[in-house]
């Protein structure tokens, strides 16, 4: 049966997208302290991959990318930054040895690579016919990856990584009102390291991007954490003076 869906999907392909390049998108969420990536699993083999896609000839390149993410998240008006091509000899072809030459998906594909930054409680992750499972997955509990995917992941955590040297991030990862903590948390999981509090506090508060709220988290034994949320305006011209 998935068979038969590959190679109808194989003749559509060819009739309405751009031989020989793809998409392959990490996307990104955070959730209980925890850096995640949203996976697929395919449903035959059981194997794990990122969510990717094809460019449809009257596409514009970012339009497929945003068409993809919402195909696999429901979510709109995503963060994404593009960070890497991939474009080695038989990074895919070997994936789909089984079916004939001529196959569409069998065709050697450059992948145009992008990261996104989404809130996890805005996402729906998606199935179709050819994934089992659309699930979010630690990054520090990542399987094993079809084709060259986990070079791309890695790929798209160290830029993640790079950037947040001298960038603010958060407004895509965390929810509108959040306490420093929770931020600090964030930072953590990307780097994959524990902050000194004070040092990041400080350095997070240069940015200027912060707007602190007169209203505090209640509730807990301990005092009540003020609330803060991105000034929209400012962080987006901070991404726009570094060239992220």
């Amino acid at each position: 049966m998935i068979s038969e869906l590959i190679l109808k999907s194989s003749k559509e392909l060819w009739a309405t997208c751009i031989p020989h390049l793809s998409v392959d998108n990490v996307i990104f969420g955070f959730h209980d302290t925890q850096l995640k990536v949203l996976l697929l699993q395919t449903s035959f083999g059981k194997q794990w991959l990122l969510p990717g896609g094809y460019v449809r000839k009257d596409e514009n390149l970012n339009d497929a990318v945003k068409r993809v993410l919402k195909e696999r998240t429901g979510a709109e008006n995503i963060f994404l930054e593009q960070f890497a091509t991939f474009g080695d000899v038989n990074r895919s072809e070997a994936f789909f040895k089984d079916y004939p030459d001529d196959l569409w998906h069998k065709q050697r594909f450059i992948s145009t690579s992008y990261y996104a930054l989404v809130d996890y409680t805005q996402v729906l992750p998606l199935t179709d016919d050819f994934s089992a499972i659309c699930t979010w997955v630690n990054v520090e509990d990542i399987p094993e990856l079809v084709m060259d995917h986990s070079l791309i992941l890695e790929r798209a955590l160290e830029i993640l990584r790079e950037q947040l040297i001298y960038k603010p991030i958060g407004l895509n990862l965390l929810p509108k009102e959040f306490t420093l903590t929770e931020l600090q948390r964030l930072y953590e999981a990307v780097l994959g390291v524990k902050l000194n509090r004070g040092n990041f506090y400080r350095k997070i508060m240069k940015y200027g991007v912060l707007i602190k709220l007169d209203n505090i988290r209640r509730g807990g034994a301990h005092k009540s954490p003020d609330l803060y949320k991105f000034d929209e305006e400012k962080y987006t011209a901070s991404l726009k003076t570094y060239n992220w």
